[in-house]
Protein backbone atom coordinates (compact mmCIF):
# COMPACT_ATOMS: atom_id res chain seq x y z
CA UNK A 1 0.00 0.00 0.00
CA UNK A 2 2.86 2.41 0.85
CA UNK A 3 4.85 1.78 -2.32
CA UNK A 4 2.09 1.46 -4.88
CA UNK A 5 -0.75 3.54 -3.42
CA UNK A 6 0.07 5.92 -0.57
CA UNK A 7 3.34 7.44 -1.83
CA UNK A 8 2.50 7.83 -5.53
CA UNK A 9 -1.22 8.58 -5.25
CA UNK A 10 -1.89 10.15 -1.84
CA UNK A 11 1.40 12.05 -1.34
CA UNK A 12 2.40 12.07 -4.99
CA UNK A 13 5.93 11.27 -3.84
CA UNK A 14 7.45 10.02 -7.05
CA UNK A 15 11.14 10.04 -6.20
CA UNK A 16 13.73 12.64 -7.30
CA UNK A 17 11.21 14.48 -9.46
CA UNK A 18 8.93 15.08 -6.48
CA UNK A 19 9.11 18.48 -4.76
CA UNK A 20 9.14 16.64 -1.44
CA UNK A 21 12.16 14.55 -2.40
CA UNK A 22 15.35 15.08 -0.41
CA UNK A 23 18.72 13.52 -1.20
CA UNK A 24 19.51 13.31 2.49
CA UNK A 25 18.91 10.17 4.49
CA UNK A 26 15.26 9.53 5.16
CA UNK A 27 16.08 9.26 8.86
CA UNK A 28 17.02 12.96 8.96
CA UNK A 29 14.44 14.03 6.45
CA UNK A 30 12.03 16.31 8.44
CA UNK A 31 8.87 14.79 6.93
CA UNK A 32 10.04 11.18 7.20
CA UNK A 33 8.62 10.49 10.66
CA UNK A 34 5.11 11.98 10.21
CA UNK A 35 4.90 10.40 6.76
CA UNK A 36 5.82 7.03 8.27
CA UNK A 37 3.14 7.49 10.94
CA UNK A 38 0.57 8.27 8.28
CA UNK A 39 1.69 5.25 6.27
CA UNK A 40 1.26 3.04 9.32
CA UNK A 41 -2.10 4.69 10.01
CA UNK A 42 -3.42 3.90 6.54
CA UNK A 43 -2.35 0.27 6.67
CA UNK A 44 -3.43 -0.26 10.29
CA UNK A 45 -6.80 1.40 9.65
CA UNK A 46 -7.45 -0.85 6.67
CA UNK A 47 -6.48 -3.96 8.68
CA UNK A 48 -8.68 -2.96 11.63
CA UNK A 49 -11.62 -2.21 9.32
CA UNK A 50 -11.31 -5.64 7.68
CA UNK A 51 -11.09 -7.33 11.08
CA UNK A 52 -14.16 -5.45 12.39
CA UNK A 53 -16.18 -6.42 9.32
CA UNK A 54 -15.20 -10.07 9.72
CA UNK A 55 -16.13 -10.01 13.42
CA UNK A 56 -19.49 -8.40 12.67
CA UNK A 57 -20.25 -11.00 10.01
CA UNK A 58 -19.25 -13.77 12.44
CA UNK A 59 -21.45 -12.32 15.21
CA UNK A 60 -24.38 -11.95 12.81
CA UNK A 61 -24.00 -15.58 11.76
CA UNK A 62 -23.90 -16.75 15.38
CA UNK A 63 -27.01 -14.67 16.18
CA UNK A 64 -28.86 -16.22 13.24
CA UNK A 65 -27.94 -19.72 14.44
CA UNK A 66 -29.10 -18.91 17.99
CA UNK A 67 -32.38 -17.45 16.75
CA UNK A 68 -33.00 -20.48 14.53
CA UNK A 69 -32.24 -22.88 17.40
CA UNK A 70 -34.60 -20.93 19.67
CA UNK A 71 -37.40 -21.10 17.10
CA UNK A 72 -36.79 -24.82 16.53
CA UNK A 73 -36.99 -25.45 20.28
CA UNK A 74 -40.22 -23.47 20.48
CA UNK A 75 -41.70 -25.41 17.57
CA UNK A 76 -40.80 -28.73 19.23
CA UNK A 77 -42.45 -27.51 22.43
CA UNK A 78 -45.63 -26.54 20.59
CA UNK A 79 -45.84 -29.89 18.83
CA UNK A 80 -45.14 -31.77 22.04
CA UNK A 81 -48.06 -29.90 23.59
CA UNK A 82 -50.36 -31.19 20.85
CA UNK A 83 -49.52 -34.86 21.32
CA UNK A 84 -50.41 -35.39 25.01
CA UNK A 85 -53.49 -33.21 24.67
CA UNK A 86 -54.68 -35.32 21.75
CA UNK A 87 -53.86 -38.56 23.59
CA UNK A 88 -55.74 -37.44 26.70
CA UNK A 89 -58.91 -36.68 24.72
CA UNK A 90 -58.71 -39.92 22.73
CA UNK A 91 -58.25 -42.07 25.82
CA UNK A 92 -61.31 -40.39 27.32
CA UNK A 93 -63.29 -41.46 24.27
CA UNK A 94 -62.08 -45.06 24.52
CA UNK A 95 -62.86 -45.05 28.24
CA UNK A 96 -66.42 -43.96 27.44
CA UNK A 97 -66.77 -46.84 24.95
CA UNK A 98 -65.33 -49.30 27.44
CA UNK A 99 -67.80 -48.23 30.13
CA UNK A 100 -70.64 -48.86 27.71
CA UNK A 101 -69.03 -52.26 26.95
CA UNK A 102 -69.24 -51.29 23.32
CA UNK A 103 -68.14 -53.76 20.67
CA UNK A 104 -66.31 -50.86 19.01
CA UNK A 105 -63.76 -50.62 21.82
CA UNK A 106 -61.28 -52.96 20.12
CA UNK A 107 -61.58 -51.04 16.84
CA UNK A 108 -61.06 -47.78 18.72
CA UNK A 109 -57.87 -49.09 20.32
CA UNK A 110 -56.61 -50.19 16.89
CA UNK A 111 -57.29 -46.77 15.38
CA UNK A 112 -55.60 -45.12 18.33
CA UNK A 113 -52.57 -47.36 17.72
CA UNK A 114 -52.41 -46.15 14.10
CA UNK A 115 -52.62 -42.53 15.19
CA UNK A 116 -49.89 -42.97 17.79
CA UNK A 117 -47.69 -44.64 15.19
CA UNK A 118 -48.24 -41.64 12.94
CA UNK A 119 -47.31 -39.22 15.72
CA UNK A 120 -44.23 -41.21 16.65
CA UNK A 121 -42.76 -41.56 13.17
CA UNK A 122 -44.46 -39.28 10.62
CA UNK A 123 -45.00 -36.26 12.85
CA UNK A 124 -41.26 -36.18 13.58
CA UNK A 125 -40.65 -35.16 9.98
CA UNK A 126 -40.63 -31.48 9.02
CA UNK A 127 -43.05 -32.16 6.13
CA UNK A 128 -45.45 -34.89 5.07
CA UNK A 129 -47.71 -35.26 2.04
CA UNK A 130 -51.21 -33.84 2.18
CA UNK A 131 -52.48 -37.36 1.52
CA UNK A 132 -50.89 -38.60 4.76
CA UNK A 133 -52.41 -35.69 6.66
CA UNK A 134 -55.85 -36.52 5.25
CA UNK A 135 -55.56 -40.19 6.26
CA UNK A 136 -54.58 -39.19 9.77
CA UNK A 137 -57.53 -36.78 10.04
CA UNK A 138 -59.90 -39.43 8.68
CA UNK A 139 -58.70 -41.98 11.27
CA UNK A 140 -59.23 -39.47 14.03
CA UNK A 141 -62.72 -38.58 12.76
CA UNK A 142 -63.67 -42.28 12.56
CA UNK A 143 -62.42 -42.77 16.11
CA UNK A 144 -64.46 -39.86 17.42
CA UNK A 145 -67.62 -40.88 15.56
CA UNK A 146 -67.69 -44.17 17.49
CA UNK A 147 -68.48 -42.21 20.64
CA UNK A 148 -71.41 -40.17 19.36
CA UNK A 149 -73.31 -42.57 17.10
CA UNK A 150 -76.39 -40.85 15.62
CA UNK A 151 -76.13 -37.84 17.91
CA UNK A 152 -73.48 -36.29 15.65
CA UNK A 153 -73.37 -35.75 11.90
CA UNK A 154 -69.87 -35.42 10.46
CA UNK A 155 -68.90 -34.58 6.88
CA UNK A 156 -65.38 -34.40 5.47
CA UNK A 157 -65.22 -33.05 1.92
CA UNK A 158 -61.96 -32.98 -0.02
CA UNK A 159 -61.00 -31.33 -3.29
CA UNK A 160 -57.28 -32.00 -3.80
CA UNK A 161 -55.47 -31.59 -7.10
CA UNK A 162 -52.07 -32.80 -5.88
CA UNK A 163 -52.06 -35.30 -3.01
CA UNK A 164 -48.27 -35.24 -2.85
CA UNK A 165 -48.10 -31.57 -1.88
CA UNK A 166 -46.18 -31.12 1.36
CA UNK A 167 -47.50 -29.72 4.64
CA UNK A 168 -46.22 -29.49 8.17
CA UNK A 169 -47.65 -32.45 10.16
CA UNK A 170 -50.32 -32.06 12.86
CA UNK A 171 -51.11 -28.53 11.77
CA UNK A 172 -54.77 -29.22 11.01
CA UNK A 173 -55.57 -31.74 13.75
CA UNK A 174 -56.19 -29.21 16.58
CA UNK A 175 -59.02 -27.58 14.61
CA UNK A 176 -60.81 -30.91 14.16
CA UNK A 177 -60.08 -31.97 17.73
CA UNK A 178 -61.54 -28.76 19.16
CA UNK A 179 -64.65 -29.15 17.01
CA UNK A 180 -65.33 -32.49 18.68
CA UNK A 181 -64.30 -31.62 22.22
CA UNK A 182 -65.74 -28.12 22.54
CA UNK A 183 -68.53 -28.50 20.02
CA UNK A 184 -70.11 -31.92 19.84
CA UNK A 185 -69.28 -33.01 23.40
CA UNK A 186 -70.84 -29.87 24.90
CA UNK A 187 -74.07 -30.04 22.87
CA UNK A 188 -76.98 -31.76 24.59
CA UNK A 189 -78.87 -32.27 21.36
CA UNK A 190 -78.06 -33.33 17.79
CA UNK A 191 -74.98 -31.57 16.49
CA UNK A 192 -72.87 -31.41 13.34
CA UNK A 193 -69.29 -30.93 12.21
CA UNK A 194 -68.50 -29.92 8.64
CA UNK A 195 -64.90 -30.17 7.44
CA UNK A 196 -63.78 -28.99 4.00
CA UNK A 197 -60.33 -29.13 2.45
CA UNK A 198 -59.39 -27.65 -0.92
CA UNK A 199 -55.95 -27.59 -2.51
CA UNK A 200 -55.33 -25.89 -5.86
CA UNK A 201 -52.03 -24.46 -7.10
CA UNK A 202 -50.39 -24.98 -3.67
CA UNK A 203 -53.09 -22.89 -1.94
CA UNK A 204 -54.72 -24.87 0.86
CA UNK A 205 -58.13 -23.80 2.16
CA UNK A 206 -59.22 -25.69 5.27
CA UNK A 207 -62.43 -24.95 7.12
CA UNK A 208 -64.09 -26.51 10.16
CA UNK A 209 -67.62 -25.60 11.14
CA UNK A 210 -69.29 -27.07 14.22
CA UNK A 211 -72.53 -26.48 16.04
CA UNK A 212 -72.36 -25.24 19.62
CA UNK A 213 -74.62 -24.14 22.41
CA UNK A 214 -74.46 -20.48 23.34
CA UNK A 215 -72.91 -20.96 26.78
CA UNK A 216 -70.07 -18.49 26.35
CA UNK A 217 -67.41 -21.00 27.40
CA UNK A 218 -66.47 -22.64 24.10
CA UNK A 219 -64.55 -19.72 22.67
CA UNK A 220 -62.40 -19.31 25.75
CA UNK A 221 -61.49 -22.99 25.85
CA UNK A 222 -60.73 -23.18 22.16
CA UNK A 223 -58.56 -20.09 22.21
CA UNK A 224 -56.63 -21.25 25.27
CA UNK A 225 -56.00 -24.86 24.31
CA UNK A 226 -55.91 -25.16 20.56
CA UNK A 227 -55.85 -22.08 18.41
CA UNK A 228 -53.07 -20.16 20.15
CA UNK A 229 -50.76 -23.13 19.68
CA UNK A 230 -51.57 -23.40 15.97
CA UNK A 231 -51.28 -19.64 15.43
CA UNK A 232 -47.74 -19.66 16.75
CA UNK A 233 -46.81 -22.67 14.62
CA UNK A 234 -48.13 -20.89 11.56
CA UNK A 235 -46.02 -17.83 12.40
CA UNK A 236 -42.93 -20.02 12.63
CA UNK A 237 -43.58 -22.13 9.54
CA UNK A 238 -45.31 -20.07 6.84
CA UNK A 239 -45.05 -16.53 5.53
CA UNK A 240 -48.32 -16.47 3.60
CA UNK A 241 -51.34 -17.65 5.59
CA UNK A 242 -54.62 -16.35 6.91
CA UNK A 243 -56.53 -17.67 9.92
CA UNK A 244 -60.06 -16.51 10.68
CA UNK A 245 -62.16 -17.55 13.67
CA UNK A 246 -65.89 -16.78 13.71
CA UNK A 247 -67.88 -17.34 16.88
CA UNK A 248 -71.53 -17.12 15.95
CA UNK A 249 -74.51 -17.72 18.20
CA UNK A 250 -74.88 -21.40 17.39
CA UNK A 251 -71.93 -22.08 15.09
CA UNK A 252 -68.16 -21.92 15.52
CA UNK A 253 -66.14 -21.57 12.29
CA UNK A 254 -62.41 -21.76 11.63
CA UNK A 255 -61.11 -20.87 8.18
CA UNK A 256 -57.44 -21.36 7.37
CA UNK A 257 -55.74 -20.47 4.09
CA UNK A 258 -52.07 -21.35 3.52
CA UNK A 259 -49.73 -20.93 0.60
CA UNK A 260 -47.80 -24.18 1.03
CA UNK A 261 -44.87 -22.90 -1.04
CA UNK A 262 -44.00 -20.36 1.68
CA UNK A 263 -42.90 -23.00 4.18
CA UNK A 264 -40.06 -22.39 6.65
CA UNK A 265 -39.37 -18.68 6.32
CA UNK A 266 -36.99 -19.02 9.27
CA UNK A 267 -35.14 -21.94 7.63
CA UNK A 268 -36.05 -24.27 10.46
CA UNK A 269 -34.56 -27.75 10.35
CA UNK A 270 -36.91 -29.36 12.84
CA UNK A 271 -36.47 -33.10 13.23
Amino acid sequence: MAVFFIDPIIYRWDGPTSPLYSPTSSFFFPLAFPVALMDIGFVSGAAIAIKQIRQQLRRAKVEQVLIREKLETELKYLRNQTNPHFLFNTLNNIYALARKKSEQTADAVMKLSKLLRFMLYEAAKPLISIDEEIRMLQDYIDLEKMRYNDKLTVSFQKDITDKQSSISPLLLLPFVENAFKHGASECRFASFIQIEMKLHDSILIFSVKNSKENTGSSTCLVEAIGLNNVKRQLELLYTDYDLKVLNETSVFIVLLTINLTTYAKNNLSYS
